[in-house]
């Protein structure tokens, strides 16, 4: 396969600072958690060696932003970033990279999304940030105490969570917004390592959509979790406790997805949101 070319180096929104598409790591785009020296998983047996090798996840998120280990998400993401960008954002640098994990570190709460939108994190290089989806979820997420701000606009426009991160099934734009099964079960191992890192602190996961309630609870057999039998169904308020190897509680809730699909047409209001995020 080909390289795609960078096209010339364009103004970051919040900094104005020049960077090409897709953005090198260790380059200065605000929040990139990886630099030259972080390894990359080319192949799924390397993503599963270097997530199960993450000493912590600031370490997990710079190795997960540099993967390329499904040749298809790679070439669609790129080209994204250098030939498909939406004319609303044709001025701005692409990140062009798998999404890390936003948050606090030593969250108590994960929101597990699907993937990245294509001219959202692919674009910003933060998760549900610059779409509408993002819009939706960063609202509610701030009334319900957890963001600083009720905006996700870019990278470095200071917003920050506090007891909450978010993290997702398939860490790349997926084209027309569908991952493979390959691409779900290779890009699985980097939620586990979340997971893990996670559990001395996790109270509850949401789970935004059916393709993430079906990743959480994968996630949480493969750590040896005890999980209801049979698997609990997804549905916008659905609920199950699935309890830890050590013994402790944590609360799934789903939701349906903060997509334009669901909000343009009212099967998630505000409202629901809101109730869901209330119960985490």
């Amino acid at each position: 396969m080909c390289p795609v070319a960078m096209p010339n180096p364009a103004q970051h929104p919040v900094t104005g600072g020049l960077f090409v598409s897709p953005v090198p790591p260790g380059s200065g785009w605000p929040g990139d958690p990886a630099d030259s020296s972080t390894p990359v998983a080319g192949t799924p047996a390397a993503v599963r060696r270097l997530a199960k090798g993450a000493d912590g996840i600031r370490e997990l998120d710079a190795r997960v932003s540099v993967c390329r280990a499904c040749p298809r998400l790679v070439q669609w993401r790129e080209t994204v970033a250098t030939q498909g960008r939406r004319a609303a954002f044709a001025d701005q640098p692409y990140w062009g990279r798998p999404g890390p994990s936003f948050g606090d570190p030593d969250a108590e709460v994960l929101v597990v999304g699907l993937a990245p939108a294509a001219n959202g994190t692919n674009r910003t290089g933060r998760m549900f940030t610059g779409d509408r989806s993002g819009d939706w979820l960063y609202a509610a997420l701030h009334r319900g105490g957890y963001a600083s701000q009720p905006t996700s606009v870019a990278s470095g426009d200071g917003l920050e969570l506090t007891g909450l991160r978010i993290v997702a099934t398939v860490r790349c734009a997926p084209p027309a917004n569908t991952p493979t099964t390959e691409e779900k079960a290779t890009c699985a191992p980097w939620l586990d390592r979340d997971l893990e890192l996670s559990e001395p602190r996790l109270r509850s996961m949401l789970a935004l959509g059916s393709i993430a309630w079906d990743a959480a609870i994968g996630a949480a057999r493969r750590r040896g979790w005890r999980v209801p039998a049979p698997k609990p169904r997804f549905g916008h308020g659905a609920e199950a406790v699935l309890v830890t190897t050590g013994g402790r509680e944590v609360r799934l809730v789903g939701s349906y997805h903060v997509s334009q699909q669901n909000t343009f047409t009212g099967k998630l209001t505000e409202a629901m949101l809101d109730e869901v995020i209330a119960r985490l």
